[in-house]
């Protein structure tokens, strides 16, 4: 166990250089606010561009890739067969931050219209913003984890090898150990920070519907009580053991999220949803080019530096982690089959579950006169339970979902603390315990810094900061992945020539 943890330089590293942020952060969280948000806007500013383009490229090269020669090779041995199924993808602590905004981002666009040119609170506004919000919720985003997932599931399943970061770009790097230890440093930060923007994101909302349901006020206090609790409750779960724990709670958000998605899309209005869903899927469809390498340098507008731009950062930030998950379920299926499945699949939940809640909170704004954007432009996190509002049993609503939000919050923490051991155990698939426990204290306490230091804006801010680099290495992976394919393939023809 010591030899594993604590003789490893990218544990320690890494977990100095987060703790350093959480004591920087607890002294100075004004400060620390302060930096996070100059690093932001010179990252956008500067570099806004660099995201759009790779992650463009990302869906591009997964396209291209599943309809080629490659597509039928297996995540495995020749005759191996999957052993879960499409929608576990979904299940890899990603639906906590759809829970947040699903309601609130369609409400935003709403509100604040994603053109200038469009005019607030109209039929078109609604349009508009149920199309975007599909198109930062479907394939682009999904094909950065996409990415990941496939090198680490092809790394171990099919190569035997262990699944580092490192190791996904050894073809580039060589063996150089301290390059390798500096990727795998940088892609364990980069992990903390995009799962504490999450449980952030997580205990905002569940603050605000404390605070709707009970009256519980929303503050700094409430919110670190929240974290507490859930600390405790996750670092339970993941001493139980990754398939119990993680697996019974993950049965659980399923389970939850479709009751409640059938249940708000039949009290809801069921004809509007299905049109909204439609007419937002051919939106997406013929805005995706638009959308995908949309910049305003001419108007100097900052929209898409807060919508796009953070999303496909908060994406890369959690790569590593979602890319680890799907990797665990991948085994068994072809390059094609993985492809289909976190593209396809993955996006048409997310669109369902945007379509049904913000497709009823859209309807109530147009239709019946409600201030549902308006309470969203005040507070984001009240967003699903100002919808709640205006349908049956709200009160019921509101507290199942409250409790969905702390047990995907906890699966997610639950998942990261073990791919983080992984990570910081030189790819071991069974790391210490108190490596675990030390993973869940560091990522909560940088998720209570964030909330300190500015609450939602802080939480995006060193999220995207953190992914800036990770980019550039998926890009690596993605160069050293097609050079690993290509020599096996024609290995394997040479074989059976042979």
């Amino acid at each position: 166990m010591k030899k594993n943890t604590f003789n490893n330089p990218v544990f320690y590293v890494s977990a100095f250089v987060v703790l350093l942020l959480v004591i920087v952060g607890a002294i100075m969280p004004n400060h620390f606010g302060d930096v996070a948000e100059k690093m932001f806007n010179f990252t956008t500013i500067n570099f806004g561009w660099f995201y759009l383009l790779a992650v463009f490229i990302f869906v591009a090269f997964l396209l291209i890739l599943s309809v080629s020669k490659y597509g039928k090779i297996k995540l495995g041995a020749v005759h191996s067969k999957p052993e879960y199924s499409f929608f576990t993808f979904f299940s890899a602590g990603f639906g906590a931050g759809l829970v947040f905004w699903g309601v609130a981002e369609p409400m935003s666009h709403f509100f604040n219209t994603p053109f200038p040119e469009v005019e607030a609170m109209t039929e078109e506004a609604a349009r508009v913003a149920m199309g975007y919000a599909f198109f930062h919720w479907g394939i682009s985003q999904w094909s950065v984890f996409a990415i990941v997932g496939l090198v680490i599931s092809y790394l171990q399943f099919r190569k035997k090898q262990r699944g580092l970061i490192s190791t996904s770009i050894q073809p580039i790097i060589g063996e150089n150990k301290s390059i390798a230890n500096t990727v795998d440093t940088l892609a364990v930060v980069a992990t903390v920070m995009g799962v504490a923007t999450s449980l952030g994101l997580g205990i905002l909302q569940m603050n605000g519907g404390l605070k709707s349901v009970f009256d519980v006020p929303t503050s700094i206090w409430v919110q670190m009580g929240i974290a507490g609790v859930m600390l405790v409750t996750y670092l339970i779960s993941s001493s139980t053991g990754l398939d119990r724990g993680i697996k019974w709670l993950s049965n659980i958000n399923l389970g939850l999220c479709l009751l409640l998605l059938v249940f708000v899309f039949l009290a809801g209005p069921t004809v509007f949803i299905l049109n909204t869903f439609v007419l937002g899927l051919g939106d997406y469809l013929s805005s995706y080019i638009h959308y995908s390498l949309r910049l305003t340098p001419y108007t100097g507008d900052t929209w898409v530096r807060e919508w796009t731009i953070f999303y496909w950062a908060w994406a890369t930030a959690w790569s590593p982690f979602v890319g680890a998950f799907v990797a665990r379920v991948s085994r068994g299926r072809s390059i094609r089959q993985y492809v289909l499945g976190v593209l396809v699949v993955s996006p048409a939940i997310a669109c369902i579950w945007i379509a049904t809640f913000g497709g009823t909170a859209v309807y109530n704004d147009l239709m019946n006169g409600t201030s549902i954007a308006q309470a969203v432009n005040v507070d984001i996190a009240v967003a699903l339970f100002e919808t709640y509002q205006h349908l049956p049993m709200t009160n019921i609503l509101s507290i199942l979902s409250i409790f969905l939000i702390f047990t995907f919050l906890v699966t997610s923490a639950d998942s990261a603390t073990y791919i983080l051991g992984v990570m910081t155990s030189k790819g071991s698939l069974n790391p210490a315990l108190v490596t675990k426990i030390v993973w869940g204290l560091l990522i909560t306490a940088i998720a209570i810094v964030l909330l300190l230091a500015g609450g939602l804006e802080a939480l995006q801010t060193v999220s995207l900061i953190s992914a800036l680099p990770f980019t550039v290495i998926l890009l690596l992976m993605i160069i050293s992945f097609t050079r690993m394919l290509s020599s096996d393939y024609k290995q394997v023809k040479q074989d059976k020539e042979n």
